[in-house]
């Protein structure tokens, strides 16, 4: 089908919101890391152009094998700019630590196996198509983490694991970036309610990033803010009212779920790195768990209170209502801890030639530097 034909349910600026968000948001947000800048920004355009190759390959095979209608051609490149969203978070917790082979298979693995936990949630237990797509947040964050757990932890002590004023300021770059096109990427694959989800996600974008600054300035010490808590909060709000902005009725409704997201990014962050994180052995460079995990959760649990709640009088069972969204959030989890597991013993054999700890958070490893004649 061309991607001029009449019924497109998506224009050429809505995918260019997506598009910016995936490539520049995620790109700049991951350059943190004071010696990894190169790595961070170029390894993500590449796989990002790769995954979207293999997204809409993937999506065309489903099509001819399952004998499903043509998409416009848009929507399809669409919903694979949207299905990389996995991939990128996803190595926002193996940052540093992986090569590029190891990214790209890494990288096409996932794509392969969101695309199948996605096929099973709308074949069988008939969620929407793009409910079961912003399951990405999700997916991606706990296939990262089950892949880093087969990665060595770095040394506390290392210098190269840290963060400098101008690659903190590369990264609230990305974070602007994201937050200014999250409202796009939330409402892109809706055929109604289109507006009401936007207004939705800026609300409790607005609202997470007031509580961020809030929060970071409360658990700080010496009273000042933290870029880190900024880089994480303000984005938590998005990645929560993602599965249900669009069936939110009230503004007020948004603005809560952003509060208790960003004080749930804030807090786990505060919490997870020092208590739970350790004990698994798993090192999130990033923090996505408590950026894209843990607020995706909150994001899927309030959906089915929101639905309990809208149709509770009108629907002859409840139970079917309440259990197919939790079945279906359960399920996305299972299938990207279960693969992103078998992904980090594939990527750690010797045929892959897994780089050695001190060579972490190094761009020196990949890149050529002409300018290390006077220093690096």
């Amino acid at each position: 089908m061309d991607d001029d034909a009449p019924g497109s349910t998506i224009s050429y600026p809505a995918f260019q919101d997506v598009n910016h968000m995936v490539i520049f948001g995620f790109g700049f947000l991951l350059t943190f890391l004071k010696r990894y800048g190169f790595s961070s920004t170029g390894f993500n355009l590449l796989i990002i152009v790769l995954g979207v190759q293999c997204s809409v390959l993937i999506e065309d095979l489903l099509v001819l094998l399952l004998q499903r209608d043509y998409e416009d051609g848009l929507k399809r490149i669409t919903k694979a700019a949207v299905s990389m969203t996995a991939v990128v978070i996803s190595t926002g917790a193996v940052l540093g630590k992986t090569n590029p082979v190891q990214l790209i298979l890494m990288a096409v693995v996932e794509i392969i196996a969101f695309h199948m936990s996605r096929l099973i949630n709308t074949t069988f237990l008939q969620v929407l198509d793009n409910i079961s797509m912003m399951h990405v947040h999700l997916f991606g964050a706990y296939f990262g983490l089950a892949v880093s757990s087969h990665f060595s932890e770095p040394s506390p002590r290392t210098e190269k694991n840290a963060s400098t004023p101008k690659s903190d300021l590369l990264s609230m770059l990305g974070t602007l970036f994201l937050w200014v096109f999250w409202p796009s990427f939330n409402s892109v694959l809706l055929v109604e309610d289109k507006t009401k989800a936007i207004y939705n996600t800026y609300f409790a974008l607005a609202v997470s990033a007031v509580t961020a600054f809030v929060l970071s300035l409360l658990t700080a010490k010496d009273g000042k803010f933290r870029m880190t808590d900024i880089h994480s909060a303000v984005l938590a709000g998005g990645v929560t009212v993602g599965h249900a902005a669009h069936i939110i009725e009230y503004p007020w409704i948004a603005m809560i779920l952003g509060l208790l997201a960003s004080g749930i990014a804030v807090l786990g962050s505060y919490c997870l790195q020092r208590c739970l994180h350790p004990a698994l052995k798993i090192h999130d460079t990033s923090g996505i768990h408590f950026t894209f995990g843990l607020p995706g959760v909150l994001g899927a649990l309030a959906q089915v209170v929101l639905l309990v709640l809208k149709d509770w009088t009108n629907s002859p069972r409840l139970d079917y209502l309440v259990m197919i969204p939790i079945g279906a959030f359960c399920l996305t989890i299972s299938v990207a801890l279960i693969t992103g597991f078998i992904t980090g013993l594939i990527v750690n054999l010797k045929l892959f030639k897994t780089i050695p700890v001190s060579k972490y958070f190094e761009d020196q490893f990949y890149w050529e530097f002409p300018h290390l004649a006077v220093g690096f």
